[in-house]
């Protein structure tokens, strides 16, 4: 079952609590997953829900508020396989105007009615649970993770980004491919709706594969990082090689005791750290004490070389060092 089945699912549960409150969602449903049409002079409801459950609850709601007497069937002609149609042939003017399709002077509503855009905590929460029951989608944890409605038009999608607002959560308003929808990108805000919907249980799933996925990239950049530095510390050795050997080639046997035996700890030991070669040392040394006396042994072979004309010790380097 996909995250957004699993949100319907759970949320298609929730007691809305007040009867505002019932009837909010009922609105915020009728308003996402249908509308009102005029035919034959007559108002007809219809709204599309996924799944029988949903539009048995919704048909069982709008009689026990509104008093009119729904008829359910399969819709007709829907991409989604289990998608039910919930209509309303009689009193259908009157159920517009009380769930605020209609206003009073008889005028379609293109957004929201005032009442459900600016209710309290309660109202809002249920037209967000209605818009997503309708007309919501969740995608999983990543780049382009997100909640977003479908919203019939621009009014009805800035409407419910103000709703949004007022719960304290982030919504942008966006038109993709001729759609207008309503979308949340941000892990914290999309949870929070989550939250606000009553979609715990999928909340905890959605936050476990998002925490799931962060500690493999995170684990992955970590393992990057390491070869990367595996990668300059082995390099970083070869060149040291190289330029010890031509150090020596320079000097001869004109080299000080105490940094030859540095040098030649770094021949013995070509791929081990400083701080390796300072244990493998005879008393042990610190990694700075081995790194300062390589550091002379090669200053000193160099000034030899540039006094004599000669190549210094970065001509032993091997081609395709990179010296950057």
């Amino acid at each position: 079952m996909t995250l957004t089945a699993k949100v319907k699912q759970e949320i298609a549960a929730v007691h809305p609590g007040s009867t505002q409150a019932r009837a909010a969602q009922v609105s915020s449903i009728l308003r996402f997953a249908g509308g009102l049409q005029v035919i034959s002079r007559r108002y007809i409801i219809e709204a599309e829900v996924s799944g029988e459950p949903a539009a048995l609850r919704l048909a069982r709601e709008l009689a026990a508020l509104f008093a009119v007497r729904p008829r359910i069937g399969r819709a007709a002609g829907s991409s989604d396989p289990d998608a039910y149609a919930v209509r309303v042939l009689e009193q259908g003017e009157m159920l517009a105007r009380q769930t605020g399709l209609m206003d009073g002077r008889g005028q379609i509503v293109r957004g929201l009615p005032n009442r459900l855009a600016i209710g309290n905590p309660e109202v809002l929460a249920a037209v967000w649970r209605g818009a997503f029951l309708a007309a919501g989608t969740l995608t999983d944890p990543g780049r382009s993770a997100s909640l977003d409605i479908a919203t019939p038009n621009h009014e009805t999608a800035m409407a419910l980004v103000g709703a949004a607002g007022r719960l304290g959560i982030e919504a942008k308003a966006r038109e993709v491919r001729g759609v207008n929808r309503v979308v949340l990108r941000e892990p914290e805000a999309i949870g929070r709706m989550l939250t606000v919907i009553g979609a715990e249980e999928a909340r905890r799933e959605w936050d476990g594969i998002r925490q799931r996925r962060e500690t493999r990239a995170t684990a992955n950049r970590l393992v990057n990082f390491d070869d990367a530095n595996l990668r300059r510390s082995a390099q970083a050795a070869v060149a040291a090689c190289a330029r010890v050997e031509r150090a020596f080639e320079i000097l001869g046997d004109d080299v000080p005791e105490h940094l030859r035996y540095a040098g030649e700890l770094r021949l013995r030991h070509r791929d081990a750290s400083l701080d390796e070669l300072g244990q493998q040392a005879d008393p042990p040394m610190t990694k700075d004490a081995v790194a300062g006396r390589i550091r002379r042994l090669l200053a000193l072979a160099d000034r030899e070389a540039q006094q004599r004309g000669v190549p210094g010790t970065e001509a032993g380097l091997p081609d395709d060092h990179d010296l950057g």
